[in-house]
């Protein structure tokens, strides 16, 4: 498996010797000091070129070839199931046989200074033209908790203890995949909101969880993330009714100390209704004609 420095010196040396390519930019973990580092870091790379020369790149791609040989490759901007999100950007994501993978992105010229502001994370590897101003260096400050205003922390209350209701309904309808879908997707990233705002109470705002919260373990006692790690439901009803009342256990108990510590309310009503009403359906016999 090639090495760092043989990824870099392989990308900067193609970027050298090909005149349209104006500007080299590395993104991501492998520029953040905080991160940890492995064998499995994506190399986050940016061609900087004019973008009349987009088009020579994009309707060619076997100049990706150079790098490696492929595994895999995907170009989210020229897929039919996904809208593309990156404006006049291009996007490689690329997996070799050796096992490392590129994020390798286009980006027309004219966007540099723009770019510049939209990741403290970047570094320039080369500029040609002197593009970019000189940048300070890398900080994930950009991607540390924030603290939540009020009207967050009651918004983040409220969502929870709603859509809770749709995961006990889809329970009691014997829809099971509409349950999962509702505690998995929309209830569950509450709880890690709430969870991630704690974190950020007890590190003084000063951390980053990372993305999809892949470092929150590591500020979890080992109670709670056991906890966490139990909200996953199996494939059975009771299985998700259980998760969800442990979802709601631990999304009590964190907002709970969020509020005291940040002198928020906490929506003491809510719970108490809501928790009532769950407990009415999760015990409802099936062809009722009236919950209460």
């Amino acid at each position: 498996m090639r090495d760092e420095h043989e990824m870099l010196d392989l990308f900067l040396s193609y970027a050298s010797s090909n005149e349209q390519i104006r500007a080299v930019t590395l993104e991501g973990s492998r520029t953040n000091p905080n991160a940890p580092k492995d064998l499995l870091q994506d190399f986050d790379i940016s061609f900087h070129i004019a973008e009349a020369d987009m088009n020579s790149f994009i309707n060619t791609p076997s100049w990706i070839d150079r790098f490696g040989e492929r595994l895999i490759l995907q170009t989210p901007e020229a897929m039919a199931m996904f809208p593309p999100e990156l404006g006049r950007r291009f996007s490689y994501l690329i997996i070799f046989t050796d096992g490392n993978k590129a994020d390798l992105t286009l980006i027309p010229l004219d966007e540099a200074e723009e770019y510049c502001k939209e990741d403290k994370l970047m570094q320039v590897l080369l500029d040609k033209d002197g593009i970019f101003p000189v940048l300070p260096p890398s900080t994930d400050e950009d991607y540390r908790v924030k603290r939540p205003s009020v009207e967050y922390f009651a918004d983040c209350c409220n969502e929870f203890w709603m859509v809770s209701t749709y995961v006990a309904k889809g329970l009691w309808r014997k829809e099971i995949l509409f349950a999962q879908d509702h505690l998995s997707q929309i209830a569950r990233p509450m709880l890690l909101k709430m969870i991630e705002w704690k974190v950020g109470l007890d590190t003084d705002f000063s951390v980053s969880i990372g993305k999809h919260g892949k470092y929150l373990e590591n500020y979890m006692t080992e109670y709670n993330w056991g906890k966490l790690m139990s909200t996953f439901a199996g494939g059975s009803y009771e299985a998700v009714w259980e998760a969800l009342f442990t979802m709601i256990e631990l999304f009590r108990s964190t907002a709970n100390e969020v509020a005291d510590r940040l002198n928020y309310v906490y929506p003491l009503d809510e719970d108490n209704n809501i928790t009532h009403y769950l407990k009415q359906v999760q015990h409802l016999e099936r062809g009722a004609t009236r919950l209460f």
